[in-house]
């Protein structure tokens, strides 16, 4: 599986979207990374409307240029919405959605595991889970992840919960052909180390050369060198998240000469503070 990139969504300064930016995002990107992963929280899905998610889905089908497996995020907190967003959503060519575990709501483990064997019922296309508390305010256990597994279209988890307990649970029971995908970029080397397949990364976006050769590194079992890629973002991974994701990034991307840094409200661009620490950090 590898490294699959939460593409940010590039915005011209009146929050519009920027074509030309997700085009040169794309072929950087695709530099280094085995899957684009659109319409994730990264690419600010929670403010985008329905149009303009299946426009940034058409755009980044037709200008996948390495012809790179997409899995497009559908997710939320109303199971019946989104049941009716899978349907209505052109999937054609999609490998599989990522559907967050319903925050805001805080649901029973009874209540995750109805919500996420009702996606996989109505969805075409495999479903991967994806448990973040820090958002959701509620955990996905392993108990319901490893029940979840037993459904025939759900396929893996991208596990952000930083429970490296539970995410070496997951690993020694899970069905074998189950995937555990990192969600969060600085346990990376960890979570492969326990049994994960790889990552959904947000400095991919960036750095997609780093995951790759961590990947590579692990692959051939020099950990050492692995150890000295994942080193690299230590710096640089706290300022990602200290005014809200994607704001790091894209301001991060935009020092790169990818994209622009905008985004939407609620989120706003970053502060002097943020960009000094930014620039003082990137590699």
């Amino acid at each position: 599986m590898g490294t699959g990139v939460a593409l940010v969504t590039p915005m011209q300064a009146d929050g519009s979207i920027d074509y030309t930016g997700l085009k040169k995002l794309l072929v950087h990107t695709g530099k280094g990374v085995d899957y684009y992963v659109v319409m994730g929280t990264t690419g600010e899905s929670a403010t985008l409307s329905k149009k303009e998610k299946q426009a940034v889905l058409d755009f980044v089908r037709k200008h996948n240029n390495r012809n790179l497996p997409v899995v497009y995020g559908i997710g939320g907190n109303n199971t019946e919405s989104v049941l009716e967003e899978i349907i209505h959503t052109d999937l054609t060519g999609v490998a599989a959605i990522l559907s967050v575990s319903p925050y805001y709501n805080k649901p029973s483990q009874e209540g995750i595991y109805q919500h996420f064997k009702a996606i996989a019922r109505v969805s075409t296309v495999p479903v991967i889970l994806y448990n973040v508390p820090g958002r959701t305010a509620s955990n996905l256990t392993a108990d319901t992840t490893l029940r979840l597994a037993q459904l025939d279209n759900i396929v893996g988890i991208k596990e952000a919960s930083g429970n490296l307990e539970q995410c070496i649970k997951i690993a020694k029971e899970k069905p074998r052909d189950f995937m555990l995908i990192s969600g969060d970029d600085m346990l990376t080397l960890a979570l492969y180390a326990t049994g994960a397949v790889g990552v959904i990364s947000v400095l991919a976006n960036a750095y997609p050369l780093v995951f790759k050769k961590m990947r590579d590194y692990i692959l051939a079992g020099k950990l050492a060198a692995a150890q000295k890629e994942q080193f690299k973002l230590v710096n640089i991974n706290g300022p990602m998240y200290e005014e809200g994701n994607p704001v790091g990034i894209k301001y991060l991307l935009s020092l790169l000469n990818v994209c622009q840094h905008h985004v939407r409200l609620p989120l706003v661009n970053p502060s002097d503070y943020l960009k000094k620490k930014i620039e003082a950090n990137r590699f």
